[in-house]
């Protein structure tokens, strides 16, 4: 179990403390929702979690077979629907590195589906997955 704390510091931002690490993260509501679109919005993290997890989940199952992906990257274009606002879609591409053995690469797609952010989105919520390798 981990703990997140946020704290309402005004003007519509957050700062949330992750419990472990102490770290800490602001937000702010996005300009087209009455905020000042300062940093990252809620619903932007939310598009953050599903790049970083994909990256990370495929970093695990790549790194038991001693395969680097260092240096493979994310994308994700976040898309809200009109109000009632909910996040419609999360369109990522992935590119990761061409010298990954061609086995490897054959698998990276079912990974990559398989993080748990994407499996914890509601299903409405879009999220196609390209993968790329350069």
């Amino acid at each position: 179990m981990v703990t997140i704390s946020s704290k309402y510091t005004g003007q519509k931002h957050c700062e949330a403390t992750h419990g472990p690490s102490q770290s800490t993260i602001q937000t702010d509501a996005p300009k087209d929702n009455q905020g000042l679109g300062e940093t990252f919005s809620p619903t932007d993290l939310v598009a953050t979690a599903v790049g970083t997890c994909i990256l990370t989940t495929v970093a695990i199952h790549a790194e038991k077979e001693n395969i680097s992906i260092v240096g493979a990257t994310s994308h994700t274009e976040k898309v809200m629907t009109p109000p009632p606002r909910r996040i419609a879609s999360l369109k990522t591409v992935c590119k990761f590195p061409n010298s990954i053995p061609e086995e490897f690469k054959k698998r990276i797609p079912e990974i990559a589906n398989n993080c748990p952010v994407k499996k914890s989105l509601h299903p409405d919520v879009e999220v196609p997955v390209e993968i790329l390798f350069v």
